[in-house]
């Protein structure tokens, strides 16, 4: 079992999309929701920092390649994924 720690920021366009609930389903990670922020979306769809409508930290679990897919996943929806540092000490890093 391996583990990585991420930010996912959120495009006001997904703010109210399943996309948690698609990483446990379609790519069989466990998902731990350490932090977030959602905020107000704005009406663009394209990325930039400032339309971010929020961010949501995860703690992902699941063989290499399941977090491989999941991460890949992410990115195909054009969401930002920032790895996280290895703060506590354990083994939770990207």
């Amino acid at each position: 079992m391996n583990q990585a720690r991420v930010r996912l920021y959120l495009l006001p366009s997904y703010q109210q999309e399943p996309v948690i609930s698609d990483l446990v389903r379609k790519h069989r990670l466990t998902v731990n929701i350490t932090g977030a922020q959602l905020g107000q979306p704005s009406n663009s769809s394209a990325w930039t920092d400032s339309d971010s409508s929020g961010w949501i930290d995860l703690e992902l679990q699941g063989s290499n390649q399941q977090i491989t897919n999941g991460l890949a996943f992410l990115a195909s929806l054009h969401l930002k994924v920032v790895g996280k540092p290895n703060v506590m000490g354990d083994s939770w890093h990207y």
